[in-house]
């Protein structure tokens, strides 16, 4: 498997940012990494292991991001700051990071302008269904696994204008009948969000089933996939996740 490091800088965030590349063409997606994780954390919890024999074939590459989040969602201190920090970082993914997968992506020739996937387990599911939905135009479809999906989780009664815009449950309950995203969700490869009913997934089905009477009402339906009580949140059950939903989208390896 080709791997590769990358190490930028980003002017919304005034530092260096890294990220690794796994694969050399075929489907991109761009993973989250859990609640204050790191870029590194998907590899190391063996889930490029398990996606290998779509990567190697030529069919998916993965685009691992670094996390801000003991600034933002599990940082201390006041809620204004600590917001402002993640719409910088969603400026980032979105105005930087996006053009540079991109570019990754089409050096061996493959063309996959506005069909980048995003996932992630833990908060990395949050940002991911974040960033699919704020930002259709760039991502076509997302694969969220035991992810929380309102702002309250971190920022309690506090709301303001981006608390909202970053906040999945609160802001497509108003989501504009008339808006052109409708059309883009509509036509997603997959908007997955699963979740196990084992230990320590109490909060993470509760926000599955939230989100999905949100969308639900707004005629916008996730594929919600609820496994048994068996299922923990934890890596060894997010990595039989990741290789089921890999072969929905991508077919058999």
């Amino acid at each position: 498997m080709q791997i590769r490091y990358y190490k930028e800088y980003s002017r919304y965030l005034d530092r260096d940012m890294e990220f690794k590349a796994f694969g050399h063409t075929g489907r991109p997606i761009l993973i989250f990494p859990c609640r204050s994780g790191r870029f590194f954390d998907w590899e190391n919890f063996g889930m490029c292991d398990a996606a290998a024999p779509w990567v190697e074939s030529g069919r998916l590459q993965i685009f691992c991001a670094d996390s801000i989040d003991r600034e933002s969602w599990g940082g201390a201190g006041p809620e204004r700051p600590r917001i402002e920090m993640q719409e910088r970082y969603y400026n980032y993914v979105a105005a930087e990071l996006v053009p540079r997968i991109l570019e990754i992506n089409r050096e061996q020739g493959g063309e996959h302008a506005g069909k980048i996937l995003t996932g992630g387990a833990d908060l990395g599911a949050g940002h991911a269904v974040n960033f699919y939905l704020r930002r259709p135009d760039l991502f076509n479809g997302t694969i969220a696994l035991s992810g929380v999906y309102a702002a309250r989780e971190f920022f309690g009664g506090y709301m303001d204008d981006l608390v909202y815009r970053n906040s999945p449950c609160d802001y497509m309950r108003n989501f504009p009948a008339e808006h052109p995203y409708r059309e883009l969700y509509a036509g997603a490869d997959k908007f997955v969000l699963c979740c196990g009913q084992g230990a320590w997934e109490d909060g993470s089905l509760a926000a599955v089933r939230e989100l999905q009477e949100v969308l639900e009402k707004q005629d916008i339906r996730p594929w919600v996939d609820i496994w048994g009580t068996d299922v923990s949140h934890d890596w060894p059950w997010w990595r039989k996740q990741w290789q089921y939903f890999l072969e929905q989208i991508l077919g058999r390896p």
